[in-house]
């Protein structure tokens, strides 16, 4: 089974995010990246599927110079061979700019499977993965937690609501978008990390895709949201507002 992993560097979560002088973008100098965690959660799941059947996992990643080392801590974790498409004007295209040189790249492939995350830490758009299928007329499901191969195509367990789950089957190839959480996430070993020093490391720029056409998102500034901080007092007797502060707790903080 060949299995096309579409991965994303992201800043990484602990790391302290500054606005930067021009009011469109944050500041990047100093700032620490990482692999975006759904898309590390869809490596997993690729790795487990190779370990069962056998193939070939191959990670895709666009971005700037700096997605490289994302990208080897792929390889060294057990991709097989990676390709970087060289882009330094993401933050110019939206999700569908962004799905469309994804898709160019894994036309020449033709993978049985792609998985991408559900969605990214940074911008949390969740659409690149569904985009995706439907430029390459691919069946697609999303929330996967979970994977299997079967004699005609595959078995996911999707995640629903109010800890609802649906186990669906659909053949092969296709394109699924993966939740956080499904498996245990595994590190680089020290092989793995010599091992990725030599694995194919292969550099396509959006140009020799076909899109290179011009942005087609313009931002106008970004902001660091408000901290607001607010005091409601709850009248009526002591059961009247226990109830009250539930409804509150359960439909407004939305955190029981």
């Amino acid at each position: 089974m060949k299995i096309v992993v579409a991965i994303k560097q992201v800043p990484d979560r602990d790391a302290p995010v500054r606005i930067d002088a021009s009011g469109k973008w944050i500041e990047e100098s100093g700032l620490q990246f990482a692999m975006n965690e759904p898309d590390a959660y869809a490596l997993e799941e690729a790795l487990r599927l190779k370990e069962a059947q056998g193939g070939e996992v191959i990670v895709l990643s666009a971005g700037p110079e700096r997605v490289g080392t994302t990208i080897r801590e792929a390889l060294a974790k057990g991709a097989d061979r990676a390709i970087h498409i060289t882009a330094d004007d993401l933050g110019t295209r939206d999700a569908l700019g962004v799905a469309k040189l994804i898709a160019e790249a894994i036309k020449p492939e033709s993978p049985d499977l792609i998985l991408t995350g559900l969605q990214s830490e940074d911008l949390g758009l969740g659409q690149t993965g569904v985009i995706l299928a439907e430029l390459l007329n691919l069946p697609h499901a999303s929330l996967i937690l979970h994977v299997e191969a079967t004699g005609t195509g595959l078995k996911v367990k999707r995640e629903l609501e109010a800890g609802w789950f649906q186990e669906i089957e659909l053949p092969t190839p296709a394109v699924l978008t993966i939740q956080s959480g499904g498996n245990k996430l595994r590190y680089a070993t020290l092989m793995g990390i010599k091992k990725a020093k030599t694995k194919e490391f292969r550099a396509v720029s959006a140009a020799d895709l076909g899109q290179s056409s011009a942005p087609t998102v313009t931002l106008g500034q970004i902001a660091l949201p408000s901290k607001q901080r607010s005091t409601q007092i709850l009248s009526g007797s002591a059961k009247e507002a226990a109830a009250a502060l539930v409804e509150k707790l359960k439909f407004e903080a939305r955190i029981i």
